[in-house]
This record gives structure tokens, C-alpha cells and sequence, in this order.
């Protein structure tokens, strides 16, 4: 399926009616995060957004959300943000028991089970239950199905994404799991985040609805812009006359963040990190040197997760000369989802290593550059699937004076880079009506 047909598929293609009887009460949707993780703005964004987008384009459906360790901080926006909202906690055992009320209640009264976006197909856990548990209907939201990278796979250091579609399309037919394929094939529809997923499945014959559907932090609408306002002008960082910029190590170093033992898995992962951080940082550095030099503009080096708050520091401004470094702000703690996007918005451009918060800023109408790391699976396809490919760059092919000579425009005219944002939120917004019908098709609503 190509890009033209990605935005024009009518919804009753992309789901297997099931007609609820909902005796004439709204329905009921159980949203089930496909990951988490309190450290990280992205995976926090994911369930905020998929809710906008119902709350946005179906209001009258009653959503519960099922979330995966829920942070006191992220539970206490969401009810802020959406006071209609029942949460409901507890997990599922391995026999498909599950361990609190609130949850078994809420298993039984909904209508339609949502997997919500995701770097991997996370249903395997409790998706068997729930059709066991009476049949009713299933989809997914933009998920990322990477078969080849990672430090187990044909890939351990990732790839370009070229070279992950050539590996793809190699693949046999029989890859995929025999059970994932089971449950992929019982779903009313699956909205892969990006076209090589999509590709992998298509190719491996999984016979549910395939079509493409971006990560739900493209609808997030969390801000704070009073605290944003106080952090901007307590570092002296004027609106539209800034960059943001993001690090990022290969693997998320989540056993250091965790003190965990670790394994010969994670001790090669360190061991990628310690052999490619200093070269992945000095074409960001060198962007941030001609910035200010060029522009005499500042920069925010700043984190989208929570041990990037130390790597900015390390990498991105201490090596920085002394007339750069003057011109350049340590976001010296972490931050959530909200206040991000408001600091965002406030930027003339965001330049990330991580793939979120690019999605933020373009959410908030602010150009983003993502530079892509070989390991971080094929989801950055998902930014030339919206048709911002030429804001996405693969850091092992790109250099500091090409990422300058793509922003430097930016600078140069900002409101022209900005109508480029909105016409391509326009088709991201096109894209999620699309996803939320295919909801609604499904319920025979």
C-alpha cells in the first residue's frame, strides 16, 4: 500500500464488523498501552494520545485505561486532562487470571479490547484471554514490529532502514511466530506505525486489516505553559529564537537505571554505547557549534529520557568551546510529557537522537530533524510515511554541515517550515479519523 492510499482507505476496509449489543449505552473501549516506562516522555505520551484522539473524533465512547505501571505523576495529568477517564490497575497471570476487581469488572464490561501504540506486538500477554473470555473484538494502534534488530537479532547493531527492507523482503514466509500470527490474524484491524512493519506482515501473510497508523503521541495535546514560561525566561530562552536538542545512546542503558546484574545481552549493548556515543554526539555537537556561531541564537540540550539529562551534560555541552558553551542551556532534571511539549512549541526547531520528541514538537506546529540510530528499529519510517523525509537522517550516513544545511532554511524562514508542520499534521490528523472509525466499524457503530 502506498502513501496516496495510506490516507484514502475507507475505514469499513480496515475492520471486521462485530455488532456489539451495547442496549443503548455508549461503548466501552479497554486501552491497554502497548509499553511504558515512567522515564521516558514518549512512552508516557502514547496513552494521552491515543485518548485525545477518541475524546477528539468519538466523545461519546467510554474509555478505560488498563495502563502498565502508572507513575503517581502521569496518573494525576491524566485525570486532570481527561476527568471522564476510568483507570483501572492490576496484571494478568499466566493462566489468565486477573488479580484485582476493578480489572475483572472492567474485562467484563467492555466492548472492545484497544492494544494501544507500541515498539512491538505486546498482546501475547494477555490478548489469548481476552478472546477466551468470550470473543469480543480486538485492533491495535500503531505498533512497530521490528523482526531483525537487536542485540539477539540478525541485526545486533541495527541497520539503515534500506538496508532493514532489504532484509525484510528476504525474509521466509513462515517468520512470524505461529501464536503472534494467530492473534495478529483475530484482530479487527492492525495500524502498523510505520510501512515496514506493515511490510513484514503483509509478507508473512497475516490476514487481519493492514494499514498504516502513527504512533498516537502525533495527537497528544498535554501542555504547561505556565511552567514552561517560568523555565524560558528564568535561562534566558526567547520564543523562536532556539533549538532544542535531544541525545541518545544506542541502547537505553535500562540496567544502570535499574541497578540490575548485568547479562552478556546487556554487557553488549554497553559495549555498542561506549564504541559509538563519542561520534553520535560530535555531529550534534558540531550542529550546535554552527548554530550559534552562524545565528547567535542559543540551545537547549535537553532529555526525553531521564539518564539523558546526565549524557546531555557529558556529551553535548561540556566538550562545546567556551564562546559556545556560553550560548548553550543544561536542562539539569527531567521533565514530563506536558511541559515538554509547551518548551517545545516555544522552539524554532527540536534535533533528536530519540524518536518522540520530534512527534511533540511537529504536534505542537514546531519543525523537527530526527536523527536516527541504526538500533532504534524501523520506526523511524514512520517520519517518511507522513513525508518528512527530508527532516529525517540516518546518523552513521549524515555529518554536522548536512544537518546545518537542512536547518539553516529552517532559520531563514521559519513561517514557510511551519506550513510545511501543519500540512503534514494535516494528513497525521486524516490518518487517526481514519484509525477511530476503524474502531467504530468494528462495533458496527
Amino acid at each position: 500500500m502506498n502513501r496516496r492510499q495510506f490516507f484514502t482507505t475507507g475505514a469499513a476496509a480496515l475492520a471486521c464488523p462485530v455488532f456489539a449489543d451495547t442496549k443503548g449505552r455508549p461503548p466501552r473501549i479497554l486501552l491497554r498501552p502497548g509499553t511504558y516506562q515512567n522515564g521516558n516522555i514518549g512512552d508516557i505520551a502514547h496513552s494521552p494520545g491515543a485518548l485525545r484522539m477518541f475524546e477528539t473524533l468519538w466523545p461519546e465512547a467510554e474509555m478505560t485505561l488498563w495502563p502498565r505501571g502508572i507513575s503517581p505523576e502521569a496518573k494525576a495529568s491524566l485525570e486532570k486532562n481527561f476527568p471522564r477517564l476510568r483507570i483501572v490497575e492490576g496484571e494478568i497471570k499466566s493462566k489468565g487470571e486477573l488479580t484485582t476487581p476493578e480489572l475483572r469488572a472492567a474485562w467484563k464490561e467492555a466492548d472492545f479490547m484497544l492494544h494501544g501504540s507500541a515498539p512491538g506486538f505486546k498482546g501475547g500477554e494477555y490478548l489469548p484471554a481476552w478472546r477466551a473470555a468470550g470473543g469480543k473484538p480486538y485492533g491495535l494502534f500503531g505498533i512497530t514490529n521490528d523482526p531483525l534488530s537487536g542485540i539477539n537479532g540478525s541485526f545486533p547493531e541495527g541497520g539503515t532502514l534500506k538496508q532493514l527492507r532489504a532484509a525484510i523482503e528476504a525474509l521466509p514466509k513462515d517468520h512470524l511466530r505461529s501464536g503472534t500470527r494467530t492473534l495478529l490474524n483475530g484482530a479487527s484491524f492492525v495500524f502498523c506505525r510505520d510501512s515496514l512493519s506493515q511490510l513484514y506482515f503483509e509478507r508473512q501473510g497475516v490476514a487481519s486489516p493492514l494499514a498504516f497508523g502513527p504512533d498516537s503521541t502525533f495527537a497528544l495535546h498535554l501542555r504547561d505553559d505556565a511552567r514552561a514560561a517560568a523555565y524560558l525566561q528564568e535561562q534566558g530562552l526567547e520564543a523562536d529564537r532556539f533549538i532544542c536538542v535531544i541525545p541518545r545512546l544506542r541502547y537505553t542503558p535500562s540496567e544502570a537505571a535499574t541497578r540490575a546484574a548485568e547479562t552478556k545481552g546487556s554487557a553488549a549493548k554497553s559495549a555498542v554505547n561506549e564504541r559509538t556515543r563519542k561520534a553520535d554526539h560530535e555531529k550534534l555537537r558540531g550542529l550546535i557549534i554552527r548554530w550559534v556561531r552562524e545565528t547567535g541564537q542559543k540551545v537547549l540540550a535537553c532529555p526525553e529520557m531521564s539518564y539523558e539529562v546526565a549524557l546531555a551534560k557529558e556529551e553535548l555541552v561540556d566538550p562545546l568551546p567556551e564562546d559556545v558553551k556560553a550560548k548553550v542551556v543544561w536542562r539539569n532534571s527531567y521533565w514530563q510529557p506536558d511541559e515538554a511539549a509547551s518548551i517545545y512549541a516555544k522552539a524554532m526547531a527540536v534535533v533528536s537522537c530519540e524518536c518522540h520528541s520530534p512527534i511533540i514538537a511537529l504536534t505542537n506546529g514546531t519543525p523537527a530533524f530526527y536523527i536516527r540510530q541504526p538500533t532504534d528499529t524501523v520506526k523511524g519510517q514512520m517520519y517518511h510515511d507522513i513525508g518528512a523525509g527530508d527532516w529525517n537522517f540516518e546518523v552513521d550516513e549524515t555529518s554536522a554541515d548536512e544537518l546545518w544545511t537542512r536547518l539553516q532554511p529552517i532559520h531563514a524562514d521559519l513561517a514557510q517550515a511551519r506550513e510545511k508542520v501543519k500540512t503534514l499534521m494535516a494528513g497525521v490528523q486524516k490518518v487517526q479519523t481514519r484509525m477511530v472509525e476503524a474502531v467504530r466499524a468494528s462495533l458496527g457503530a
